[in-house]
């Protein structure tokens, strides 16, 4: 099953770089660069990855069909796009395993009935 799942994302993505690929070479340049931060921040997991890529593609092949500028898809900060572009995909995110572990941490202080220096309340 796990190899079934890996060989189907493969298939995914590399399906996705071959859409990618037919882009004009500046809409080309924007996506990979996008690409290269998702890469960092986004979804670890495959599956979600993925998908999360196949939208951004979606959303650049209808750019360029619509003769959309670059600039009018990102707006004027990349990174703020890209990070709202993230926010629909939180399943996977490293950033949200650590979230929970901070909250799960705070709350399991909180909980353990003393006080910083160590007193009972």
């Amino acid at each position: 099953m796990f190899v079934t799942k890996m060989i189907a994302e493969k298939r995914r993505y590399k399906q996705y770089k071959a859409r990618v690929k037919q882009l004009p070479a500046n809409y080309l340049t924007a996506i990979e660069a996008l690409e290269r931060y998702f890469m960092h921040f986004g979804p670890g997991e495959g599956d979600n990855l993925v998908s999360m890529l196949e939208d951004l593609a979606d959303l650049f092949e209808h750019s360029v069909a619509d003769q959309t500028p670059i600039r009018d898809v990102v707006g004027d900060d990349p990174v703020e796009f890209a990070d709202e572009f993230l926010r629909n995909y939180p399943e996977g995110q490293w950033i949200q395993r650590e979230q929970r572990r901070l909250v799960t941490a705070i709350d399991s202080a909180v909980d353990d009935g003393t006080t910083p220096e160590g007193q009972d309340r």
